[in-house]
């Protein structure tokens, strides 16, 4: 257990539910930042719907340092039924380290996250679940028919898909969309930071899981109060600048660093070309070095030529040390065949 947080775990059957699996198949985690009101209608749906697939599972309400009655409700619940696991957060670290914190929790071989604000239909969770079972890796929700306010909302979230989509390379109408399912080995190798939980099917696709989506339901917010606005567009503009650099150069940063510094050492090469030009063949016209600015811009582009391959080579290393000190590789395999099990 991590420093920042702590466990309410429940060993004691509630009235229908049984007692609580040892290895549930089922995972779902819902972060929870005050959405008293709508914890219990919450847990109402979720129980038909699991009810529905008949699979042993599991409930983790991750509160993320919510300031109303949420936890105190969270802690009724588990009261009452054994298959909830609530985890506190002791501050609001934001929904990726809420997604994390669920994740690290889980025990199930499927992972299943989504809202606790009542605007994702538990019922959906049985079509995800008749996906994995086709043989996919990771099922995303699209909220096709959105309640949400136009311009504040759907436009904005429309936009950056597209982008998402274009740049991660894995084709998804909603990345947005926190319903979704996950097969627990898709993840393995997927750790959060910042604002990236909405980027983890592209994580995953890097790992080689097969990805699809499907539309979900979406109803409008009647309860509680919305965490997203705009002021989201500009992180989600900064995590797309770290994901396209680590779906193309994480391995080889050098690529990178070294263009930026052929390019600068080639404008410092003309700029020099120029200067000498003016001053010695008078074309376009006469300049002395100390008339023009040539000469400053080709020794300022020459040194930011070195600094970026000195860069460059520094994140080779990097890079290296982050792969050998944890003897990680830069594959992954998805089976073996004809290798005797040690």
């Amino acid at each position: 257990m991590s420093v920042y947080e702590k466990e309410i775990s429940t060993a004691r059957p509630g009235p229908g539910s049984g007692s609580q699996p040892d290895s549930p198949y089922i995972s779902v985690f819902l972060p929870v930042l005050n959405e008293e009101p709508n914890l219990g209608p919450l847990h109402e749906k979720l129980d038909r719907a699991l009810a529905q697939l008949g699979r042993p599972a599991e409930i983790i309400y991750v509160d993320d340092g919510s300031t109303d009655g949420s936890l105190a409700m969270l802690r009724e619940i588990a009261a009452r039924d054994s298959r909830v696991r609530v985890i506190a957060l002791r501050r609001n670290y934001g929904q990726t380290a809420a997604m994390a914190a669920g994740i690290d929790a889980a025990r199930g071989e499927v992972l299943i996250p989504m809202d606790a604000d009542l605007q994702n239909d538990p019922v959906d969770m049985v079509r995800l679940l008749e996906k994995i079972d086709e043989g996919y890796d990771v099922v995303s929700g699209w909220r096709k028919n959105r309640h949400d306010k136009l311009f504040t909302r759907r436009i904005p979230s429309m936009l950056a898909n597209r982008v998402i989509s274009w740049i991660g390379g894995v084709p998804l109408h909603d990345y947005g969309c926190s319903l979704k399912a996950y097969r627990r080995e898709s993840l393995a190798d997927v750790h959060l930071y910042g604002e990236m939980h909405r980027f983890i099917p592209i994580y995953a696709s890097w790992s080689g899981a097969r990805v699809t989506e499907i539309p979900v339901e979406h109803h409008a917010r009647t309860m509680g109060k919305s965490k997203y606005g705009l002021s989201r567009t500009v992180k989600v503009i900064f995590d797309l600048m770290t994901i396209k650099f680590m779906a193309s150069y994480q391995t080889k940063p050098l690529y990178v660093f070294g263009w930026c510094g052929l390019l600068t050492f080639v404008i410092s090469f003309f700029c020099a070309v120029f200067a000498f030009l003016m001053k010695y063949a008078s074309w376009p016209h006469h300049a002395d070095f100390i008339q023009t600015p040539l000469p400053v811009l080709t020794t300022v582009m020459l040194v930011l030529g070195i600094q970026f391959f000195l860069m460059g080579l520094l994140a080779e290393m990097q890079v290296r040390t982050y792969h050998e000190s944890q003897a990680k590789a830069v594959y992954t395999v998805r089976e073996r065949i004809g290798f005797e099990e040690s």
